[in-house]
């Protein structure tokens, strides 16, 4: 089978598509595979043009946390830095067998300028091995909280850009549940959660509204837009956060009037500080 029939981008290494189990020995690609390849692609043309965006020198740092099988890391490193002799990504993953897959990969394959830490989000900012400022942090699907951590990371490192693709969210939902009754008593408002299947739904859109408050509120501009043909209905929305160093007032007085309103203000220390 021909490259081009596999829809690849150009200088595309074959050999990483197979090292991933996307393309087979044989260079043949089932449907499932396909899928996955054309989500990555399309998540990758937001990325290339923010890094392209960064100083040629001394060279973009990027750090993917719930990296996984780091398929986005290593298709970033294929297709934009192993063009350039400059910049590093870092992948950030708690399944110390995934870690220890994925540096073998990469040293097979000579990607230098990759390494990878058996750490959560939470404990990256504070890794030895990381420098002070990281350009770029990507979180694809990084479960529950690990995304509020990842956002966290930005900025004690002072990212220049977010890319953000939740997905099960769960903690704003629990506290919706917890004050369910009392919620009832208050505003009919709370119909908007009475069924656990809303209590889950309003959970998640909640956890994304806050987030992209907090965004501004730290000094990013945020977009908020769909990764069109990716399977799941609930997974697909990419938040990209720009810094700007604007912050602002009112979102931080939004995002403290939306959990007043839902009766999370408990949360606010612990994944919103810092606000002014």
């Amino acid at each position: 089978m021909k490259p081009d029939s596999l829809e690849l981008r150009p200088g595309q290494s074959t050999e990483l598509l197979k090292e991933l189990h996307i393309l087979t020995r044989e260079g043949r690609i089932n449907q499932d595979s396909r899928r996955k390849l054309k989500q990555v692609y399309h998540l990758y043309q937001f990325i290339e043009k923010l890094l392209l965006e960064l100083p040629a020198e001394p060279g973009p740092t990027l750090a993917d946390h719930g990296a996984g099988k780091s398929y986005l890391g290593f298709i970033l490193y294929d297709l934009f830095f192993k063009q350039r002799d400059n910049g590093h990504i870092y992948g950030i993953e708690t399944r110390p067998e995934l870690v220890e897959r994925s540096q073998a990969l990469a040293t097979r394959l000579g990607f230098e300028r990759m390494s990878f830490l058996n750490v959560t989000a939470a404990e990256a900012a504070d890794a030895a091995v990381l420098p002070d400022s990281i350009d770029v942090v990507t979180a694809l699907h990084a479960c529950d909280t690990a995304t509020d951590d990842a956002i966290a990371f930005g900025l004690r490192k002072n990212a220049r850009f977010m890319v953000l693709v939740p997905c099960c969210q769960a903690e704003i939902a629990g506290c919706l549940r917890q004050n369910k009754a009392l919620a009832l008593a208050r505003t009919p408002l709370a119909e908007l959660w009475r069924h656990p299947l809303h209590t889950r739904e309003l959970g998640s859109q909640l956890t994304n509204v806050l987030r992209c408050l907090y965004l501004e509120a730290s000094g990013y501009q945020v977009t908020v837009t769909e990764l069109v043909g990716w399977e799941h209905s609930l997974k697909n929305e990419l938040i990209l956060a720009r810094h700007t160093g604007q912050r602002k007032r009112s979102a931080a007085e939004r995002l403290r009037a939306v959990l007043v309103e839902f009766g999370l203000q408990g949360l606010e220390p612990l994944r919103y500080p810092g606000l002014h």
